[in-house]
C-alpha cells in the first residue's frame, strides 16, 4: 500500500500518547518512524541553529527550521532534516502547514544509532530534488562533511572553519564550537 501525506496526517492524529515523541516521514509511499535522537546530537543541532540563526535573523536572509519542520518534496515524500534553511526569496513568511518546497540547506546530525550511509543517501536525495547545500555532522568523528551538487564532498575536522558562501556570505563557524562542553 502506498501512503500519501494526508494518510500520514490521519495516522499521526490517531497515535497514542506514548508515541507522540516519534517523528514520522513519508518516503516513497512508506511511513518511516524516526525515534528521538540522543541528547548530544540534539544539543549539536540546537547549537548549530543558534549560531546560524543569530547570523541569519538580523540580516533577514530567510527561515531556519529544526527537525520538526517537514517538507513535501516534488516526488510527494514528506521529509524533515535535522536542521534546514529556506531563503527569504523562496519563503516570504512561515506557513502553518508542511513546506511544499525543498530547503536550500539541509543538515543531518548522526545520532548514536544512525548509519552514515542512510544519512548520506538522505542528503543526496535533497540535493537531487534541488537543495543547494547538504551538511552531515558526525559527532563520533567530530567532522562535518559538506555536499554540493556536482562536486565531491568536503570533510572538515575540528581545527577548520565551515563556510557556506553561496547561502551565507561572510558567515563562518569554527567546527570546534559545535561540540557540547565538558564540565569539570
Amino acid at each position: 500500500m502506498t501512503f500519501t501525506v494526508r494518510d500520514l496526517e490521519k495516522f499521526q492524529a490517531q497515535l497514542s500518547p506514548e508515541f507522540e515523541d516519534y517523528q514520522l516521514e513519508l518516503q516513497e509511499g512508506n511511513i518511516v518512524v524516526m525515534r528521538p535522537s540522543d541528547i548530544e546530537s540534539s544539543e549539536i543541532g540546537a547549537e548549530f541553529i543558534r549560531l546560524l540563526g543569530n547570523w541569519i535573523k538580523p540580516r533577514k536572509l530567510g527561515q531556519i527550521f529544526d527537525s520538526s519542520g517537514g517538507f513535501i518534496m516534488p516526488n510527494t515524500d514528506l521529509r524533515a532534516p535535522d536542521v534546514s534553511f529556506v531563503s527569504r526569496e523562496r519563503l516570504r513568511e512561515p506557513v502553518r502547514a508542511f513546506g511544499e518546497l525543498v530547503p536550500d540547506l539541509v543538515v543531518e546530525i548522526k545520532s548514536k544509532t544512525d548509519r552514515i550511509k542512510k544519512l548520506q543517501d538522505k542528503i543526496q536525495m535533497f540535493l537531487e530534488m534541488g537543495a543547494r547545500v547538504g551538511i552531515l555532522i558526525d559527532p563520533d568523528e567530530q567532522t562535518i562533511t559538506i555536499y554540493r551538487s556536482g562536486s565531491e564532498p568536503t570533510v572538515l575536522n575540528n581545527h577548520q572553519t565551515l563556510t557556506i558562501p553561496e547561502l551565507f556570505p561572510d558567515w563562518e563557524l569554527s567546527i570546534n564550537e559545535l561540540w557540547p562542553p565538558i564540565f569539570d
